[in-house]
């Protein structure tokens, strides 16, 4: 009979102490609301930050948990200060799915997209992360609750489209955010670790 072996994953020490920095200012972020800026009809967010910074500097699996509890308080934000859209992020398919997969993609954008210099790469991967982000939520919503968005804003579908788009480019913003914090933060780290 062939033995099967289950991998066991241990978090070394720093990967240990990035998730309880990175969790702290989610936390922070999150229950004080500092974490998400209203722009009708949504919240824009600066939460997506440490998500970025833990995928970079820990991996995917940290930054798909540190996105997990990015995305916990998305919900919980949704639940205590409601607005006519609020229904949509209390789905954890819109609220939770895209948060963990912004430290997958911005650890793989960084791996994988190579340049001669090291912020550049980080950049790509925090554009990469942020746009995961803008892109899965508002795609989601679209696909899922575009019918309902429109009823609950009460606009027809070419506006409730335009408004996604317009919310899209706002992505912009979040991503120049992304990078301009993560840069500086995942090069420090490295420079403690030597």
């Amino acid at each position: 009979m062939k033995e099967i072996t289950l991998v066991k994953r241990k978090f070394s020490t720093a990967q240990i102490t990035v998730i309880g920095a990175l969790f702290g200012i989610t936390i922070v972020l999150g229950v004080t609301g500092l974490g998400f800026i209203p722009i009708p009809p949504f919240k824009t967010t600066i939460m997506h930050i440490p998500v970025i910074i833990g995928g970079i500097v820990e991996g995917p699996v940290v930054g798909a948990m540190i996105g997990l509890f990015f995305g916990v308080f998305s919900i919980f934000q949704a639940i205590n200060t409601p607005s006519p859209v609020s229904f949509i992020f209390m789905n954890p398919i819109i609220a939770v799915l895209p948060r963990m997969m912004i430290g997958i993609t911005a650890y793989y954008g960084y791996r994988l997209i190579r340049t001669r210099s090291r912020s550049m790469n980080i950049a790509i991967g925090a554009v990469i992360g942020s746009f995961t982000n803008t892109l899965g939520v508002l795609g989601l919503i679209y696909i899922i609750y575009i019918d309902a968005y429109m009823k609950a804003l009460h606009v027809s579908y070419s506006i409730a489209v335009k408004s996604l788009l317009v919310l899209a480019l706002n992505g912009l913003i979040s991503a120049g955010a992304a990078v301009a914090i993560t840069i500086p933060v995942v090069i420090a780290v490295g420079y403690l670790r030597k």
